[in-house]
């Protein structure tokens, strides 16, 4: 065993700024009043890195891209029964988390921009659709943040129980970048050209956000 790259530094800077937004969402939709301002900024921040991580499944390097962690339900109920497969990155369970996550983000981000609480705030697309189709996307955004509030348990769980009971420290590769692997295993490519790379990337995707909540009919 060695340690082998297999999160390169975008991936891991997504992957923290993510969790920041999150947290930064949930917190200020609590405090309410001039909050929701950031409630709405780190709303805007997720649907960019959102957009970002899915270019990156096809641009970046070999454990991010989605080609190496397909989703596959009969392979996660496999490996749920003691069958261990997967990539480095992402087994089969793995996987199939990460696509909940980021479509139920994507979809709550993007409710969002169509949403109201009838009282101070509005989504910045709120006047492109009617009284009653606001409301039903409100109610969505609602609901959908149980749904991720939900996956984030199930992730930190599974960390802890990788942590205490198969000793594979998650959270530190996920700093690192590295994994304990065998020999034979190949790292991902994790360099100036990739990070310049992610760097256009994300700022496209955060350019396009931008320009689609600042766009009014």
């Amino acid at each position: 065993m060695r340690p082998v790259r297999v999160w390169d530094l975008p991936t891991r800077l997504f992957h923290w700024a993510l969790v920041a937004c999150i947290v930064g969402s949930l917190v200020s939709v609590q405090l309410g009043g001039n909050a929701v301002g950031w409630h709405f900024r780190f709303g805007y921040a997720i649907l960019a890195l959102v957009l970002f991580r899915v270019l990156w499944g096809f641009a970046g390097p070999r454990y991010a891209r989605f080609s190496s962690f397909p989703p596959n339900p009969a392979a996660a109920w496999r490996y749920l029964r003691g069958e261990h497969s997967g990539s480095p990155g992402h087994n089969p369970l793995g996987a199939l988390s990460v696509y909940a996550m980021l479509a139920a983000l994507a979809i709550q981000a993007a409710t969002g921009l169509f949403a109201t609480d009838d009282i101070m705030w509005d989504g910045p697309l709120r006047t492109l659709v009617s009284n009653a189709t606001s409301a039903s996307l409100t109610r969505a955004h609602r609901i959908v943040r149980f749904v991720v509030i939900a996956l984030v348990v199930l992730h930190v769980a599974a960390i802890a129980w990788y942590a205490l009971v198969r000793k594979e420290p998650l959270v530190r590769a996920m700093a690192t970048g590295d994994k304990p692997l065998g020999n034979d295993a190949q790292p991902a490519a994790d360099g100036a050209r990739e990070r310049l790379l992610a760097l256009a990337l994300f700022a496209a995707s955060a350019f396009a956000v931008r320009m689609l909540v600042a766009w009014l009919p």
